[in-house]
């Protein structure tokens, strides 16, 4: 006889089927697509804050972070940046601990993601996301010369999409079988307490963070609005991305 809390969810307990004997998840296990794009930002931020000179990486962050100022001026004198740095502001960052911040929350929700998915679609997601995020920051910032860099606009993305398929019946994530539940449509999303809770929680923080109350990842000013912009696209328009049902 099997005690149930001797009892691991497996990917058919979300269809209600079921229930596979509990097996030891690893306290690491990655996706390899996932580390390489971890290893990617960790080397480019190793390659800027110890080998770069400083004017070198200032021409860095002008020519691959994200400024509103570039659309509100002639684009001849911007050269090019205005068309790659809705995408390459993602991979860069402002410090360790940013990087470090933005590296935790892509581990917890970018895996379920990656394994959903795969990397040829995460490609797309990804650059999609970091532009959905920043197109919603420039609308409260239009003109501004301010820098966007991270890549907590795609995390948010990331964290959206993850919402619309992660949380089992009971509420509880399986790290191991997260990816392998039914994706809910919009509408059984905004009425699944679990997924209420988290996007409640996830909104409250970021306009919190807006108000000044909280500051994370040590990079100075925070554009939240680019992390709201980001969740909103992973969260509606998952389902364009999502190979499963």
């Amino acid at each position: 006889m099997t005690n149930e809390s001797d009892r691991q969810p497996g990917p058919d307990d979300a269809e209600g089927g079921t229930v596979l004997p509990r097996r030891n998840e690893p306290a690491f296990n990655l996706p390899g697509g996932l580390v390489a794009i971890l290893a990617v930002l960790v080397a480019i931020h190793v390659i800027r804050t110890y080998l770069l000179p400083a004017a070198l990486d200032n021409e860095v962050i002008f020519n691959f972070a994200f400024l509103p100022a570039r659309y509100d001026h002639p684009l001849a004198d911007q050269g090019l940046a205005w068309l790659w740095s809705p995408v390459t502001y993602s991979l860069l960052h402002g410090g360790w601990e940013h990087l470090i911040f933005n590296g935790f929350w892509m581990v917890a929700f970018g895996a379920p993601v990656v394994r959903r998915i795969g990397m040829a679609r995460l490609a797309v997601f990804w650059c999609l996301s970091a532009v959905a995020a920043v197109a919603l920051h420039m609308v409260f910032h239009w003109g501004e010369m301010t820098v966007v860099v991270g890549a907590s606009g795609v995390v948010s993305g990331l964290m959206g999409a993850a919402a619309r398929f992660v949380f089992s019946p009971s509420g509880r994530i399986s790290r191991q079988f997260a990816h392998l539940n039914r994706r809910l449509s919009i509408g059984e999303a905004l009425s699944n307490r679990s997924v209420l809770v988290f996007a409640g929680i996830w909104f409250l923080t970021n306009f919190l963070i807006g108000l000044g109350v909280f500051a994370f990842g040590g990079a100075g000013a925070i554009a939240w609005e680019a992390h709201i912009g980001g969740f909103l696209f992973g969260f509606l328009l998952f389902g364009l991305f999502d190979p499963r049902n």
